[in-house]
């Protein structure tokens, strides 16, 4: 078991696992979040969310100029510090937003697939879906390389919507809430194992992680990592771990922020 001690990254997700899902509260979690930022340990804001939504987050739990991954990966923010970084402030992978929409928009008018996407919504429409506020919606349309959307078919019709994504070096990922189209490159795991690298090379340091996570898009991430926190949440298929060892696993009976102080709490005992 871990122990605050030790030389650790935190990566976490935030949309069901930091944030609660409808609510968006935070505040179970601001407790460890003060004490680990009292420790100088990082924590990594890890998520499907747009870059500009999650540089908003940071602000909001006190996370400001710490790296975080965003769009499931396929956006990088580098740790303020590392101003001499050959690649700060911020690393993006694979296709872009503009690529990735040349796809679906033709994809979706020539198949007949049934979607929503997040860019085909004026921000009222958004704010309707998601419960978020105006501001939130606007933040969550500014895609720089994925594309989020809202599936209205069947499986099966889902199943032949990814073969075809495959064709174009695309991929599709299940997150707590909605689908998100990345390049078959990009990956939670991918970017939490070069953030990672990064920070030995930089800080000089071997570093234990920990991921904390509610969705199937967290899996990856979790199966990448020393210990894993799986968050309860409210995804149908639940979360499944190539490695769920009880030593390295621990999955909360709480969800969102609750779950997630839960989780800190198992690990390194309630304060």
């Amino acid at each position: 078991m871990p122990g605050l001690n030790d030389t650790l990254l935190i990566f976490t997700d935030i949309d069901g696992t930091l944030l609660d899902s409808h609510t968006h509260e935070w505040q179970p979690a601001e407790a460890w979040l003060t004490r680990l930022r009292q420790r100088e340990i990082p924590v990594i804001l890890c998520s499907s969310m747009t870059a500009a939504e999650t540089l908003a987050i940071q602000k909001l739990v006190g996370l400001q100029g710490q790296p975080f991954i965003a769009e499931n990966g396929a956006v990088i923010q580098l740790d303020a510090r590392w101003e001499t970084h050959k690649n700060a402030p911020r690393v993006i992978n694979g296709a872009s937003h503009d690529q990735i929409m040349t796809v679906l928009t033709p994809l979706r008018e020539n198949e007949g697939y049934k979607f929503t996407t997040f860019s085909d919504l004026e921000v009222s429409a958004l704010v309707e879906l998601t419960g978020y506020t105006p501001a939130q919606a606007s933040l969550a349309r500014l895609h720089e390389a994925s594309e989020t959307l809202i599936w209205r078919e069947s499986d099966e019709r889902l199943a032949k919507f990814e073969a075809d994504l495959s064709r174009f070096g695309l991929r599709l990922v299940q997150g707590a809430r909605y689908w998100h189209v990345i390049d078959q490159r990009d990956g939670k795991d991918q970017a939490v194992n070069w953030l990672t690298r990064q920070y030995g090379e930089h800080e000089g340091k071997q570093y234990t992680t920990l991921g904390m996570g509610d969705g199937p898009n967290d899996a990856p991430m979790l199966d990448n990592v020393d210990f894993a926190i799986v968050v309860k949440g409210f995804n149908r298929d639940g979360v499944t771990l190539r490695h769920d060892e009880p030593s390295r696993v621990y999955r909360t009976t709480q969800t969102g922020p609750a779950g997630w102080r839960e989780g800190l709490d198992h690990l390194f005992g309630s304060f």
